[in-house]
């Protein structure tokens, strides 16, 4: 593990390196500038983060589809396991209903005795509250679920989801040995989850198993390209985790499994000094919690074979750049805690990976305004000659300039092209469709990513700005409804880069025209982003590219017992709570917790 890490890490740093040299080699040909250093600094940078990711790719398609499982322990018939399902000013229906159908399917099995649900609200709105309190009953009694479905309500979210999860584990943990930590899009299989179990029993050094939830229910283009996406691509991407991880895997918060006494032995999460965004509650709570079990010496795993697990995801971009937001400050965060002593090296890493995932858009955004400026003040001879595309410089700049760019365009489009033709020649390509479907697919969502890839882009360096500037986004809930985005909402949450996208254009034109074809990829859809954002968000459009074939998922064209169960549940509890009633005194339903040990 250390010798294929220290590869992984090596590899990345080398083409980086390489890159950066190519496009110093470049940019010098006609003298050294200071704005050609910060050119070079920004692209080192950038080119290190696709590296990485492209690295990480690799090792996932070379990697087997299962990892060798740790070696075999006797089981523990006897542990007991606690489903939480945290809300908080969710759909309550569509909660309650996912709960319902995996309650339902793990009753049929075998193992049934050993688990226990919990919804555990921090819903805010009194609206909320009512209806979840309501629902409950209904659903206790559709279930004749008394006993095993339990429903608390915390008047203070104090530490929002983090502390709720702690609420749980100091009142009631101790009579449960794992807890099945969800989100409230969550819905699992219910061998899945016997399986999770399983293997926890086996091993008892591990404390965290991740699986991974691939994204379902999406109807608009926006959500039907991350649904694809994550059905064609993120296995491969997570079996490079698992390989490169090894006992200091991540956790992403959710669709998890965790040893309880570890946890709350090892987790408990400090309110750091200072004012939000860098001070108060730890935000992104996941990586740090997988962080400090591994200093505890326990294993934190993800298993990419484990299927049947799946979330929900935001259906269009502005509810994705809202949540984005929050991860986003959560990631910066993590700054404060690097020094943190006793973390493993590898941990750490994984805490600067999650910080680079937010900073590399606006380091992109820093280096694209430091090249239009570079040919500006650039000294004689210019090399961007007029009507063409690409500069012209001597032999053998002119090689080195196109390595380059064809080594970005590697970094950039190699794994998905490997993955994609991977799937559309062997066995997968049948869940998606056949093979012209799967390469179909991964060409539009290929195509849509480029387009959006500026928007988005300047959607995460708005939100690292707003942050450092000491704006908190505070945690609001996610919409998650397949819902039209008009285009005045649209341009309302975009006119700036509409403005953006339009002064680069004139200064481009203005003041270096012969690289006007260079900015339109990027000006085009900037200028374009609330019709470009309306569209992706109108589920009419995603249905029409259903009947076509593209982006269908395996899900989608043969749903899971679970899927269909969740669906039907929502139905029934919909008509249940047509008729208002009369509210019950309690805002609890804690009636017959467990006694905590």
């Amino acid at each position: 593990m250390a010798l294929r890490r220290v590869v992984f890490v090596l590899a990345a740093m080398a083409l980086a390196v390489l890159a950066a040299w190519l496009f110093f080699v470049v940019v010098t040909v006609n003298g050294i500038t200071y704005l050609h250093f910060v050119q070079i600094g920004l692209l080192l940078l950038c080119c290190m983060w696709l590296s990485w990711g492209f690295n990480t790719a690799l090792a996932g398609i070379f990697t087997p589809d299962r990892l060798p499982s740790p070696e075999n322990r006797p089981a523990s018939p006897g542990s007991r396991t606690a489903v939480l399902m945290p809300v908080y000013n969710e759909d309550v229906t569509a909660v309650f209903a996912r709960v319902a159908a995996m309650f339902e399917e793990l009753r049929r099995s075998s193992d049934f005795d050993r688990f226990d649900f919990y919804i555990l609200s921090d819903s805010t709105k009194a609206e909320n509250v009512a209806l979840e309190r309501r629902v409950y009953d209904d659903l206790v009694a559709e279930l004749s679920a008394a006993g095993r479905l339990y429903y608390r309500h915390r008047e203070q979210n104090v530490g929002r989801k983090a502390g709720n999860i702690a609420d749980f584990v100091t009142n009631n943990g101790g009579a449960y040995d794992y807890m099945l930590i969800l989100d409230a899009d969550s819905l699992m299989r219910a061998d899945t989850i016997v399986e999770m179990v399983g293997r926890m029993d086996e091993d008892p050094e591990l404390a965290l198993l991740q699986s991974q939830p691939l994204i379902i229910g999406r109807r608009t283009p926006f959500g039907r390209a991350l649904q694809f996406s994550a059905a064609l691509f993120s296995p491969i991407f997570s079996r490079g985790i698992a390989a490169l991880q090894g006992r200091e895997g991540p956790f992403w918060g959710h669709n998890a499994i965790i040893r309880v006494r570890a946890f709350a032995a090892s987790c408990g999460l400090p309110t750091l000094p200072g004012k939000p965004p860098f001070g108060g509650h730890i935000l992104s709570h996941d990586y740090v919690e997988a962080a400090l079990l591994a200093r505890a010496g326990y294993k934190v795993r993800v298993d990419p074979d484990l299927e049947g697990s799946f979330e929900e995801a935001p259906s269009n971009i502005i509810e994705y750049a809202k949540r984005d937001r929050r991860w986003c400050q959560g990631n910066l965060q993590h700054a404060r805690l690097l020094p943190a002593p006793g973390l493993k090296v590898w941990s750490r890493i994984s805490l600067v990976a999650g910080i680079m995932a937010y900073l590399a858009s606006p380091i992109w955004l820093m280096f694209l305004i430091v090249s239009l400026l570079d040919p500006v003040l650039a000294p004689e001879p210019n090399y961007f000659p007029a009507n063409s595309l690409f500069p012209v410089f001597p032999q053998p700049e002119t090689n080195k300039a196109l390595l380059l760019l064809f080594g970005i365009f590697v970094l950039l489009l190699l794994p998905k092209t490997l993955i994609a033709f991977g799937s559309a020649f062997t066995e997968r390509r049948r869940e998606f469709g056949g093979t012209g479907l799967v390469l179909a697919g991964a060409f539009v969502e290929l195509i849509l990513t480029s387009i959006l890839a500026p928007i988005m882009m300047m959607f995460q360096s708005k939100a690292v700005y707003e942050i450092l500037i000491g704006a908190d986004a505070g945690w609001p809930s996610t919409d998650r409804e397949d819902g039209h985005m008009p285009v005045a909402a649209a341009f309302r949450a975009s006119w700036w880069m509409v403005l953006s996208g339009a002064v680069v254009l004139y200064a481009t034109y203005a003041y270096a025209p012969d690289l006007i074809l260079w900015t339109l990829p990027i000006a085009i859809p900037l200028v374009a982003a609330p019709v470009m954002i309306s569209l992706t968000g109108n589920p009419t459009f995603g249905d029409a590219l259903k009947r076509l074939g593209l982006f269908v998922t395996p899900f989608e064209a043969h749903p899971e017992s679970v899927i269909r169960a969740s669906a039907d549940w929502r139905q029934r509890l919909a008509a249940l709570t047509i008729d208002p009633r009369p509210e019950t005194p309690s805002m609890e339903r804690s009636e017959g917790l467990p006694d905590p040990v």
